[in-house]
């Protein structure tokens, strides 16, 4: 299988962690392809029309897009850890991963607007509107990984997501100092980040 990605995707990032945690990194072969919203890459466009990564080929040739779809697939193929519960448990984690992924969508548009808009067209208040919900979106992480590094939800897609997603932010917002009033978050995070499968795909960019 083949996953096309960028070094500072955070969507690549959470394929990339969940392969390492399941045990299935060595069944993908990981290739750079480059994708902006202005400038698509014709690589990325001739396996998923909207030109986004990461998109997963696989042996038949098959393209799979988005992380959320990727992520499923791959772990429906682990003998090991499974990182979507079943029952209850499951909408719980998809529901963090959703809450993760709107962080991430808010980012990556302050982003765009913030790099790739010319100086004299932005807008501040759709800067402000985003950054407002990333914002708020910390704060209720702050809610569901309780008081200590041990305590919060066990390790499952939604914390998985939600960790690349503060990694993300370390990456590209570090004047939002998203730590600040934040100590649950930031001990659980401190913790996680340490993982084997964080190490190994800090994002580059």
């Amino acid at each position: 299988m083949k996953l096309l990605y960028s070094p500072a995707s955070p969507y690549a990032r959470k394929v990339l962690v969940l392969a390492h945690e399941t045990g299935l990194i060595d069944r993908l072969a990981v290739i750079v392809a480059g994708a902006s919203p202005t400038g698509p890459s014709a690589e990325v466009a001739a396996h998923n029309p909207l030109g986004k990564i990461p998109a997963l080929v696989l042996e038949d040739g098959t393209a799979l897009y988005d992380s959320r779809v990727i992520c499923e697939y791959l772990d429906g193929l682990s003998a090991g850890p499974r990182l979507f519960p079943e029952g209850a448990a499951r909408w719980d984690a998809l529901t963090r991963q959703a809450l993760a992924d709107g962080l991430l969508d808010a980012a990556l548009l302050t982003r765009y607007e913030r790099v790739l808009r010319p100086e004299e067209k932005r807008w501040d208040a759709w800067d402000s509107g985003q950054t407002g919900k990333i914002r708020s979106a910390l704060d209720r992480f702050e809610t569901l990984v309780g008081g200590d590094a041990d305590g919060g939800p066990a390790l499952d897609i939604g914390t998985l997501a939600m960790a690349c997603a503060l990694g993300y932010l370390d990456l590209r917002f570090p004047d939002l100092a998203w730590r600040a009033g934040r100590p649950a978050l930031a001990a659980w995070y401190g913790a996680f980040e340490r993982r084997p499968s964080m190490a190994a795909t800090v994002p580059k960019g």
